[in-house]
């Protein structure tokens, strides 16, 4: 039976770059059945001293979403051009966005939980960020329910349009979790990233069209058109509801664009592991 044989050598890695490329997927590969184990012993432990449970998984987007709705029912806002009854309209929009913010976070919170194993235990580190996307993906499902049920409730048939939903999906989970491979080197060593992501995310989610429509002039069109969220919150929402989608263009190149990205970060991210598990542990 043959085995897997590793060399190891004091010249850098980016030096080699096929055999870097050749070590990351085997790594990916191999860790697979610890990521499955580490996302169980996650799952189990999230949701097994709460009373709400799984609900927790759409209750922070539903609420946010909630807040919106009672200010346009009350007059407060008067968001117009939705195409679809606003209460749908934000729902959505708020539990999509849920599951970017939770793509970015995914990265630094998984290897500020495994710490303690980092330091003691030889390990593909790249099981730890695949047990966290793990997490996020289930949550996400969780979500999918809710959204075909606002979908039922306020008659949103969806159409054909439908069958394109995953890339915008695929484009916001690669979207969060190369921000948040990009956090790990400063947030790994220090506490305050992680506060300070769930501020910077509420200020974001203002400056996305999460909870009102695109807009394509003034300020706010031009932080539509630099917002590279934009187009993914957009398209997903139009793939469910059938509305034109005006930025599924946008919305490609940004996918792929997260997806090389992801990539690039996985080898940054293997490269800095040595150096931040040993001032982790000092």
């Amino acid at each position: 039976m043959s085995t897997l044989k590793r060399i190891y050598s004091p010249e850098p890695a980016l030096q080699h770059p096929s055999i870097l490329l050749g070590d990351l997927m085997a790594d990916v590969v191999t860790g697979r059945e610890l990521a499955w184990r580490l996302f169980m012993r996650d799952l189990k432990a999230q949701y097994r001293q709460t009373y709400f449970g799984y609900l927790w998984a759409f209750l922070p987007p539903l609420v946010a979403s909630l807040t919106f709705i009672f200010l346009q029912s009350q007059g407060i806002t008067k968001i117009e051009g939705t195409g679809i009854p606003y209460a749908a309209f934000a729902m959505m929009g708020t539990l999509l966005w849920q599951t970017f913010v939770e793509s970015m976070q995914s990265p630094l919170a998984a290897v500020t939980k495994a710490k303690p194993m980092l330091a003691k235990i030889n390990f593909p580190r790249e099981a730890i960020l695949m047990a966290g996307m793990y997490m996020v993906g289930f949550n996400f499902l969780i979500r999918l329910v809710l959204l075909f049920l606002v979908m039922a409730v306020w008659k949103v048939v969806p159409t054909a349009t439908l069958l394109l939903f995953p890339l915008p999906m695929l484009g916001l989970l690669m979207a969060g979790f190369c921000i948040g491979l990009a956090l790990v080197p400063v947030g790994g060593l220090y506490g305050d990233v992680v506060k300070a992501i769930p501020i910077v995310a509420q200020f974001w989610m203002l400056l996305t069209p999460v909870v009102y429509p695109a807009r394509s002039s003034g300020l706010a069109g031009v932080l539509a058109t630099w917002n590279p969220i934009s187009p993914l919150i957009t398209t997903a929402r139009g793939c469910l509801t059938g509305q034109p989608l005006d930025q599924l263009f946008e919305a490609i190149v940004v996918t792929l664009l997260s997806i090389v990205v992801s990539l690039i970060g996985l080898i940054a991210f293997r490269l800095i592991m040595p150096h931040l598990i040993e001032r982790m542990g000092g």
